[in-house]
């Protein structure tokens, strides 16, 4: 498994090593030992959750401001534009982003700790993730930051009309949103 930093501090893709045969493959996708090793970083994951999407679907920005939630984000089935947006006022990337392809064919996964925003958008037929988290789901401090604000410029790399959920239609922008320190 091969840790690799990205531009936001504490956000990371894991390329993990993937053993292939005429049976198929095998591969680790997480190891909290390698990955403490590695980024100084323990967690435990109390949640995994399966979302399910067809083509042009875009999930987010989504977080939750109190008991806020480290996700470890991987793809099974299709591809994804994955978005981070670091939310914390006093990093010194506060309001950036970053985005990663994340596929079955590259098995890459992302970890997300929380103080970041999270989407995704679908770019094949359909996409399947997988995500375990470090604090349970509460909607009731769950918040979406508006996906097309215009001071964040994220380049979701799409032309038209994403599909959007009712919940992301009503984001707000990053300047009118609840942030961390």
């Amino acid at each position: 498994m091969q840790i690799v930093p990205t531009s936001l501090s504490d956000v990371f893709v894991i390329e993990p090593s993937v053993f292939s045969d005429a049976r198929g493959f095998f591969f680790e996708s997480f190891n909290v030992r390698d990955f403490a090793d590695a980024t100084g970083t323990t967690v435990s994951f109390v949640q995994s959750n399966h979302s399910g999407s067809v083509r042009n679907v875009l999930r987010g920005l989504h977080y939750q401001i109190r008991h806020p939630q480290g996700k470890l984000v991987r793809v099974l089935t299709g591809e994804v534009l994955d978005v981070v947006v670091d939310i914390r006022r006093r990093s010194p990337t506060f309001g950036r982003w970053i985005s990663n392809v994340l596929s079955a064919e590259n098995r890459r996964l992302h970890w997300i700790p929380s103080g970041f925003a999270h989407g995704f958008l679908v770019r094949s037929e359909s996409a399947e993730l997988c995500y375990q988290t470090t604090d349970y789901w509460m909607p009731e401090y769950e918040r979406c930051i508006r996906w097309n604000d215009p001071d964040l410029n994220i380049d979701w790399q799409f032309a038209g009309a994403p599909i959007l959920s009712v919940k992301d239609s009503a984001g707000v922008l990053l300047a009118d949103a609840e942030v961390f320190p």
